[in-house]
């Protein structure tokens, strides 16, 4: 039974789990996996453009994370909160999901004061209600223009780097823990396949007809819960908001009905066109919120091809990957990586499955 989460573990050395991105963003090791064979290759990231031709297509998350980390202080007392902005709720009444710590101090009704580096109060929020143990909804309260808010938000908030990544938030994070093409806003961790392009590499795919169409996943912090049953089966993925255009499923589809590689750029591309598959087993375009969570044994519909990072034991990453090459494969991989210390997690290294 490949249904159990205890198949998913291995012994992963913490110095593997990357603290910072490679020197170059498609410098970064890259392990070659060709599921027909087993054959495994070890390669550099900008190498990736041997494997694909014109006609190919690789399916790219153009979603953009905010810096969804802000501190502020509790009225009368003045303790010093942490706000992890989850999602925005309502726009109009700038309603928003959000994580506190510590949560035990924080109750419906109070306020929370956030200053600038002068020390000045910009932004003040009302708890509203009380969603998790340590989830809230809060409303901000801000007289200007979305546009301000959101500037403001930018001006207050910190990129927020996954918790495996220890160190202090630094200014390389602003730019290296954000994709190259990333447009919609509304991420709260980057989509890690893809901070290893770079605007040359893109530019040599397209010259060489390979078809790069987007979508857009917005990814929630879902992504990295614990999974906490035996039973994968029972697992419940939160839910994360996507958007696939026409333009996009037309791209793919045409890939597919040439019989060319279809490439899923990470996880969040692979989620979001396995939940808008026709009845006919092409991509829709589609708007919505999905929470599939992939799992073997799964048909996979659209892709034939997908690029990754090297994830952490026992997560959903590392369960879909699994999915998609079959299970011992995956896991010889990952024991492969381990011994040849590729770097992990979201400024690891990359994998490449054909």
């Amino acid at each position: 039974m490949r249904t159990k989460l205890s198949n998913f573990s291995f012994e992963l050395p913490e110095e593997l789990i990357s603290q910072y991105p490679s020197k170059e963003r498609d410098l970064a090791r890259l392990l070659v996996v060709h599921r027909d064979t087993g054959k495994i290759e070890h390669k550099v990231f900008k190498d990736i453009i041997d494997y694909f031709d014109e006609g190919d297509a690789l399916i790219f998350n153009n979603t953009k994370v905010f810096p969804a980390r802000m501190y502020g202080t509790k009225e009368k007392t003045g303790a010093k909160i942490e706000v992890f902005l989850l999602r925005e709720l309502n726009r109009d009444s700038k309603l928003w999901d959000v994580l506190v710590d510590p949560a035990r101090k924080i109750r419906v009704g109070n306020k929370l004061y956030f200053t600038d580096e002068a020390g000045n109060d910009v932004l003040i929020a009302e708890v509203v209600d009380n969603t998790t143990s340590r989830g809230r909804t809060i409303r901000f309260f801000y007289d200007g223009t979305d546009d301000e808010f959101y500037k403001v938000l930018n001006e207050l908030g910190n990129t927020p780097l996954p918790k495996y990544i220890t160190r202090e938030v630094e200014a390389l994070d602003d730019e290296r823990y954000q994709t190259i093409y990333a447009k919609e806003v509304g991420a709260v961790a980057a989509p890690t396949a893809g901070l290893h392009f770079s605007r040359s590499l893109m530019k040599r795919l397209e010259l060489k007809g390979v078809e790069l169409p987007e979508l857009t996943l917005h990814v929630g912090l879902g992504t990295f819960r614990a999974i906490e049953v035996e039973d994968l089966s029972k697992h419940k993925m939160e839910a994360e908001y996507f958007k696939i255009t026409d333009e996009a499923a037309q791209k793919v589809n045409k890939a597919k009905k040439a019989g060319k590689k279809v490439c899923a750029v990470g996880t969040t591309s692979m989620r979001s066109i396995e939940s808008a598959v026709s009845a006919t087993g092409n991509l829709k375009a589609a708007e919505g919120w999905t929470n599939l969570f992939i799992y073997p044994p799964y048909e996979f519909s659209i892709a034939n091809s997908m690029i990754t990072n090297f994830h952490l034991p026992k997560t959903s990453l590392l369960i879909m990957i699994s999915a998609f090459t079959g299970h011992e494969l995956a896991m010889e991989v990952y024991n492969e990586a381990v011994k040849e210390k590729y770097n992990f997690f979201s400024y690891g290294d990359a994998m490449l499955i054909l």
